[in-house]
């Protein structure tokens, strides 16, 4: 029985399941396994990311630290899109299709949008926006861990596709639109007089930054220059 689907991505879905059971055992494995530690990866990223900007100006800092809160904020959107869309999960209502390579998920957990695809996307997104050089592995890391929930057998390729541009526009406009005020937030951080907040908030730096990943613009005075001299 096909459920409620927003469009049918089923002929898809059983080429991409037909052709993972094709594929040797030790790559089903790495999907199984990548499906996960991608979510991992981008934690540990995120925490990275988090360290790097405390010498950073105060929005690198805000940035870093709204990347995962968008994120968290579209994991919640999508597991609300859940509940208004209930697709049931394609292991059970493609007819035809291969067995999937892990257990399906029980009645209820519906399939539309894909939550894995969704974090994926908006960290990806996020981490780029903290980070600008990491878009090389960030980026594919999203690609690849959409592509796993297909291959997997657990989403249609629409669930994936729509989690990734979800994720990526939730987490841009919260990263976006809460770069001004947070860059406030971390100023007063940094002049607080508990130690844990300091120490989050980090000691900043010298240097102004413009932005994550932008380049430094010294704020001290050259050396020999005096006031109302122009240094070359």
């Amino acid at each position: 029985m096909e459920s409620n689907t927003p469009v049918d991505t089923s002929d898809l879905y059983r080429d991409i399941t037909g052709f993972a059971h094709d594929t040797p055992t030790w790559l089903q494995t790495v999907a199984e396994v990548w499906t996960e530690a991608g979510l991992l990866l981008f934690g540990v990223l995120f925490v990275v990311a988090w360290w790097r900007a405390r010498r950073g100006d105060p929005r690198a800092l805000a940035i870093s630290v709204l990347a995962p809160l968008g994120t968290a904020f579209a994991y919640v959107v999508s597991e609300l899109s859940k509940s208004v869309v209930d697709e049931e999960r394609p292991c059970r209502a493609v007819a035809g299709a291969a067995a999937s390579l892990v257990e399906c998920p029980p009645v209820g957990d519906w399939s539309f949008p894909s939550n894995h695809s969704t974090i994926a996307g908006a960290a990806a997104v996020a981490l780029v926006l903290a980070w600008r050089s990491l878009a090389w592995l960030t980026l594919p890391m999203a690609v690849l861990m959409a592509f796993s929930r297909v291959f997997v057998g657990v989403h249609y390729p629409h669930d994936v596709a729509v989690g990734l541009l979800l994720g990526a526009l939730v987490a841009f406009l919260v990263v976006r639109v809460g770069a001004r005020p947070g860059a406030r937030v971390v100023v007063a951080m940094r002049g607080s007089s508990t130690g844990v907040v300091r120490w989050f908030a980090g000691p900043g730096d010298a240097a102004v930054r413009g932005d994550a990943g932008g380049a430094y613009v010294s704020a001290a005075p050259q050396p020999g220059a005096h006031q109302g001299e122009r240094t070359p």
